[in-house]
């Protein structure tokens, strides 16, 4: 090998070097200047669901089918809307799971510390499922909607089908809005914890008392 092309091999050795080192400097966060890394604060809303004794105790089982929802809203970077029709996101801070991930983690172990039903998984987790959860994500944003802190805003669709023939037993749209102690990222990640727990409250309610009320009408059994 020649010394040209000894310097030519060297050269782009350090070439794909240098391009390595930028891209896991990319994926790990940190400015190119200077090299420092920008920490992100992770937040992860851990709520606790009370179940209600006036909920009914049901013998089937249920499925929950992942949610659908936009991309942005399904985001681990945490949505805050200071103004109407603005989206903006909070810096150095993210959600450890996706809105869906912690509304869905949120029914199942409402329901599942409940005591009020015999199994409730995940799809495709292989329990045979007698209804369905469809949920539709639309809303997981801090909302300013005018006032001086932000609420945290969670809105979701959600349908129970019976899943022997696929009919759909109930609809209902979710909403909550709590307003956050603060304008600080901890204070807003406070206020999505006491949301996704109301939330799963009346969502769990909501399954229990609609399945409830499907299996006693005798529609399940062509009784329409």
């Amino acid at each position: 090998m020649n010394m040209v092309t000894r310097h030519q091999g060297t050269a782009n050795l350090r070439s794909k070097t240098a391009t390595a080192l930028l891209l896991a400097c990319a994926l790990a966060g940190c400015s190119i200047l200077g090299g420092n890394k920008t920490a992100s604060t992770i937040y992860a809303p851990d709520p606790r669901v009370q179940a209600d004794p006036a909920w009914p105790s049901v013998t089937w089982q249920l499925s929950l089918v992942p949610p659908t929802s936009s991309r942005m809203v399904d985001s681990q970077r945490i949505a805050v809307r200071p103004t109407p029709g603005e989206i903006q996101v909070y810096k150095g801070a993210v959600w450890a799971k996706t809105p869906s991930e912690q509304v869905t983690d949120t029914v199942l172990h409402a329901l599942e510390d409940s005591g009020k039903i015999p199994a409730v998984a995940r799809q495709g987790s292989g329990v045979a499922a007698d209804y369905k959860l469809v949920m539709d994500m639309r809303r997981f944003e801090a909302d300013y909607a005018g006032a001086a802190v932000p609420s945290a805003t969670i809105e979701v669709n959600a349908k129970l089908l019976h899943a022997p023939d696929q009919d759909i037993v109930a609809s209902h749209t979710f909403l909550q809005a709590m307003p956050a102690a603060g304008t600080d990222v901890a204070s807003v990640a406070q206020a999505f914890d006491q949301a996704l727990g109301r939330i799963g409250h009346d969502m769990a309610g909501w399954i229990l008392a609609s399945g409830d009320a499907h299996e006693h009408s005798g529609a399940h059994r062509g009784g329409r």
